[in-house]
């Protein structure tokens, strides 16, 4: 995994700009602490960072070469991992291409020269990569289908700016952060961001399964892979095979690399399958789990939460035979990795799920340099609570948005009414809602849970896999999720509802499918979200943080906010179903003041 970042503009020579290139890629140094390079042209400047993990004496990059001697090159800056390159590489082989490393780097840069622009059909893993091709004088930039990994760009007048990350576009003077009134209800949840969106003026995403064309006529951007509904006409027992089959080879791809590997394992269904499945194939595994110090007893039971991890990730780990890991994470120590955390993201934290995030990725790393992670199953198998509460599902909105308040309810009312976060919600929903890929002839329950699970694959799993990238990253470390495999995907998406949950219970087909690896308790276990910590210390420094923030007349969200509002919204004590309490509603209030000041945000 690595860093990317680049500059191309059509009206100014861009080797004369050195310094400020290699200032745009020296802040992704986190993202790539083993090598880095710039490759300067005329009209294209390319910065890489790397962090090795296949072929660790080859594949450097920037990565050039040509469709012939003396003509123009191509040059590769690549982030991710392609795992189907060695079939790849046999297939370029054979229709004449030589190689000189045996990095996937080079696989990816010569299924360019062999088939343009089209070579993404080619291409199985997670990755987002720019290529300059000088003989047309055009960029692709490309991210992986399912967009587990980040590319940002910022159209200019004369081209464009990219790099995997902000910061890299921030250490160009040509980006300046600004935001507009109407961002806030993206702000204060991340989740409905759409594909592509970000809160920042002028700033994109390239979104998942998508390419970016930029010429000299502009900024182009087109899908290259959908999803497609069509009628599953395998039972039950063939079903469960397939997705076992499909799961294990993905996995096997993926335990590939030059450096230790390891797993997560909550104890839940899905990081215990991928780590079974791992362990088959390399007996000496280590998994790792998270826990707060205290656990046991400041833990309370919600319905996104229903129990601790750690009795299930133990009797995971002991019916496989890992060597386990368990992190133990001080709650009041979490503030301490604040900065850590809104610096590895450049937009607001997500608060105690970032900073735990980074606390354990960092105790990985002292080890390890890539992971395997379960994240995803739920998107693709169906196995959040609210997929199964018939009067959420029913409701014509988000239904990941569960029951509870919205943190937008906190405006100030004449904000509220220039905002109108409710209409924006709608708009939103009615736009995600009209590109779900529909199947002739399907009505009922079925009609409405391929909706569902097609809206919880847009912003919230973008919401999930973004967090976990950049935490990861910001330490050097690379997660893989073999749930985001479009192969799989794509034979799920077509299992009927009624299938999935065949057994009464969510993720039912991939519960049978792996049914033989893992112990009873573990494989019946329901679904219990990534921990959140109830500690008092960590309660009384959100509600210390929030009291400061309404009464600082110099805080960015001065007179955006209804101080009341705010302080009704965290006495509420009732159930939430999507969320743990209504202190974790209220972080992004004080995750997003913090950022607007770190980052000199202006409003516009």
């Amino acid at each position: 995994m690595c860093g990317i970042a680049g500059w191309i503009d059509f009206t100014r020579d861009l080797r004369t700009e050195r310094q400020t290139v290699e200032a745009m890629t020296a802040t992704l140094s986190r993202r790539g602490p083993d090598a880095s390079g710039v490759w300067l042209s005329p009209h294209a400047a390319i910065g890489h960072r790397r962090l090795s993990v296949l072929d660790l004496e080859g594949g450097r990059q920037p990565m050039e070469a040509a469709r012939a001697p003396g003509r123009p090159p191509v040059v590769l800056t690549y982030s991710g991992e392609v795992y189907n390159y060695r079939a790849l590489r046999g297939q370029l082989t054979s229709r004449g291409h030589t190689f000189t490393t045996e990095s996937d780097t080079e696989v990816v840069l010569r299924a360019y020269l062999e088939w343009g622009a089209g070579f993404v059909d080619h291409l199985a893993g997670m990755y987002a990569f720019a290529v300059w091709d000088a003989e047309r004088e055009e960029l692709l930039l490309v991210r992986d289908r399912l967009g587990v990994k980040p590319l940002y760009f910022h159209p200019r007048p004369g081209g464009v700016l990219f790099a995997s990350e902000p910061k890299a576009l921030l250490a160009n003077p040509l980006f300046r952060p600004r935001i507009q009134l109407d961002a806030l209800p993206v702000l204060f949840n991340p989740r409905l961001l759409m594909p592509g969106e970000t809160p920042l003026s002028d700033l994109h995403q390239v979104p998942p399964g998508h390419l970016v064309r930029v010429d000299r006529s502009g900024v182009h951007t087109t899908p290259y892979w959908r999803l497609v509904s069509g009628e599953h006409t395998d039972d039950e027992p063939t079903t469960a095979a397939h997705v076992r089959e499909l799961l294990s080879g993905i996995v096997s791809e993926q335990m590939v690399a030059d450096v230790p590997t390891c797993t997560l394992l909550s104890g839940g269904l899905d990081s215990s399958a991928v780590t079974a499945l791992a362990a088959a194939e390399h007996p000496q595994l280590t998994s790792y789990s998270m826990d707060f110090e205290d656990g046991d007893t400041d833990f309370r039971p919600t319905p996104l939460r229903p129990e601790r991890d750690a009795p299930y990730a133990h009797a995971a780990a002991r019916h496989i035979g890992t060597e386990h890991i368990e992190v133990l994470l001080d709650p009041s120590r979490l503030a301490d990795a604040v900065p850590a955390a809104l610096a590895a993201r450049d937009l607001p934290s997500l608060g105690q799920f970032d900073t735990s995030m980074y606390l354990l990725f960092a105790r990985i790393r002292e080890r390890f340099t890539v992971a395997l992670s379960g994240e995803a199953a739920d998107e693709v198998f169906g196995g959040y609570p609210w997929f199964f509460d018939r009067a959420t599902v029913d409701r014509d909105t988000f239904p990941w948005l569960g029951n509870g308040p919205r943190l937008t309810d906190c405006l100030a009312p004449d904000v509220r009414a220039r905002v109108r976060p409710d209409d924006d919600e709608h708009d939103r929903y009615a736009t995600l809602l009209a590109r779900t890929p529909r199947l002739d002839g399907e009505t009922g329950l079925e009609a409405r849970m391929r909706e569902v699970l097609y809206l919880s694959l847009q912003g919230p799993l973008a919401y999930l896999l973004d967090r976990k990238d950049r935490m990861s990253m910001a330490v050097g470390l690379e997660v893989r999720v073999p749930f985001c495999d479009h192969r799989l995907l794509e034979y799920v998406w077509n299992v009927p509802w009624k299938m999935k949950t065949g057994d009464g219970r969510e993720k039912s087909v991939l519960r049978a499918a792996v049914a033989d690896l893992l112990p009873s308790s573990v494989l019946d276990r329901r679904k219990s979200a990534y921990p959140a910590t109830f500690a008092p210390a960590h309660g009384a420094r959100v509600r210390a943080e929030l009291d400061a923030l309404l009464s600082d007349p110099d805080s960015p969200l001065a007179g955006l906010l209804d101080a009341e509002a705010v302080r009704r919204l965290g006495a509420h004590s009732g159930p939430m179903m999507a969320v743990a309490d209504t202190l974790h509603l209220l972080l992004p209030l004080i995750e997003v003041d913090r950022w607007m000041r770190e980052y000199r945000v202006t409003m516009e």
